[in-house]
């Protein structure tokens, strides 16, 4: 089955509502009628300041490849409801079974660092289609922006030094070990364990030995030597199946033998253990032996707290090897960004803009066809404002911080910017040019080096300001009161 998986259309990777609320559009004959929908998050994750948007490539993937084929609508035919009947008539198949995909997506480009209530995506086109992408679109954002920001913060921690994702094992099914090689990538790591990952996203690939390689020798020595003598250009020995110093010092034996046939000793790897205290007493062997150019690699659990603490603690650790706590985003496993609907076409041609209302200010929906506006001046990034794009920006801008409204902010129309959201298809059709993924993930690099450095740190992260355009912000209050004076 799991070889299979992927061999065959994803129409069906969706939510049953998507479907059934899809029906009821195309028996009501809503189903053509303009809409517009925007996919944001509303919270950074792990208490961060920042938000690597990731999963732009494999949106374009699936939209490319969007379809129904007759197996997905043989079996959209043979569910039922809780009468016993047919949930879908066989029109409403037929018309997926010819369905052409309208929408167009306008996208802020992956590797962008992006922040809550701001658009990732904006889907617009037919509301049943807009409707039947809510999920997967969401399945591909979410989870790679997720790992994208884990791999970033490791990679503000580990400066210089090596990163290397392990997480294949740990991770969450094969398709989350995939993905997350792939995101952990974009977001600032060097390589991969995944050989998978390393053949469909050219992504590098750097591996060794395990314990079980050393165990299956009669002695560790043995198990370094003839590791060494099949494998010399790819010599890093795990030196902590006994005693982690001792096995420093038969690395550095094999390295000598390394030497005589002119190869190297690459690296010792540490995998438990007082990672400060070995790695410090492994660099003082090495170093002592005349091996300074080996790296000393440390895997273990680890997360850029960890990574902290060790640097704080003054380990010697140039290569961190990262698994379980990277690839399923340990402590917190969900982005929760949303799909919501902000304008829909009406009878004369206009729009109207909708609204989600909540008792939570947080989770009260932004109205409007939203392009995102970022402020810079010579020493980076300053501010983002949301506005909407049927209202042209001219001159001054002036936003609104939507949860303060005493806090406003004004904008001269010589302040440059950019607007982060591009086209990526028009009326279906794909009109953007994907980056390979080496250039993405320097665009994070780029990116994260224009904001201020409050927004990096760990602890009680500097918030970043972004507010609504002023003229966004007064229609959305009006559409607030309009709303509750309704109920």
């Amino acid at each position: 089955m799991i070889n299979r998986l992927y061999d065959t259309s994803l129409g069906l990777l969706t939510d049953l509502y998507q479907l059934t609320m899809a029906y009821g559009y195309w028996k009501s004959g809503k189903a053509e009628q303009e809409a517009v929908f925007n996919l944001y998050f509303r919270k950074h994750p792990f208490q961060g300041g920042f938000t690597i948007a990731c999963g732009l490539s494999s949106v374009i993937d699936y939209l490319n490849e969007y379809r129904f084929d007759e197996q997905d609508l043989e079996y959209v035919g043979s569910l039922t409801g809780s009468d016993g009947n047919k949930l879908f008539e066989p029109g409403f198949l037929e018309y997926l079974r010819n369905m052409e995909l309208k929408c167009s997506v306008d996208a802020v480009p992956e590797g962008t660092v992006v922040f809550p209530n701001e658009p990732l995506l904006r889907i617009q086109g037919p509301i049943l289609q807009c409707q039947l992408l809510e999920t997967p679109l969401l399945n591909l954002i979410n989870f790679q922006s997720l790992i994208a920001t884990k791999a970033a913060r490791m990679r503000l921690v580990a400066k210089d030094d090596a990163l290397l994702e392990f997480g294949l094992r740990r991770a969450q099914g094969p398709d989350g070990g995939m993905t997350a090689s792939r995101a952990a990538y974009i977001g600032g790591f060097d390589a991969t364990s995944n050989v998978l990952a390393g053949k469909l996203y050219n992504i590098p690939v750097k591996g060794t030995h395990a314990h079980s390689w050393v165990m299956s020798f009669d002695s560790e020595l043995e198990a370094f030597e003839t590791y060494a003598k099949y494998m010399p250009n790819n010599v890093t020995l795990l030196v902590d199946t006994y005693d982690s110093l001792q096995g420093v010092k038969h690395a550095i034996e094999v390295g000598r033998q390394l030497r005589e046939r002119g190869y190297d000793l690459g690296a010792i790897r540490l995998d438990s253990g007082d990672l400060a205290y070995l790695s410090i007493e492994a660099r003082k062997l090495l170093d002592e032996a005349g091996f300074e150019n080996a790296g000393i690699v440390a895997s273990n659990d680890l997360d850029e707290y960890i990574m902290d603490s060790l640097k704080i603690q003054g380990a010697r650790i140039n290569i961190w090897g990262i698994g379980t706590k990277l690839v399923t985003a340990y402590d917190q496993p969900a982005l929760g960004g949303v799909f919501k609907l902000a304008a829909i076409r009406n009878e004369n041609g206009d729009w109207d803009y909708k609204l989600k209302l909540s008792e939570q200010a947080i989770k009260v929906s932004t109205p409007g066809i939203q392009q995102v506006r970022r402020f810079k001046d010579s020493k980076g990034f300053i501010s983002d404002m949301i506005f909407n794009i049927e209202t042209p920006q001219q001159g001054k801008s002036t936003m609104v911080d939507p949860y303060d409204f005493t806090r406003i902010r004004s904008f001269s129309e010589t302040v440059a910017y950019e607007d982060l959201l591009v086209p990526v298809f028009e009326d279906g059709k794909l009109v953007y040019t994907l980056p390979t993924i080496h250039e993405t993930r320097s665009r994070v690099e780029e990116q994260l080096s224009h904001f201020h450095k409050g927004i990096k740190r760990f602890v009680n992260p500097h918030t970043y300001p972004v507010g609504l355009e002023k003229q966004l912000f007064d229609m959305k209050t009006d559409l607030i009161v309009k709303l509750r004076a309704a109920k």
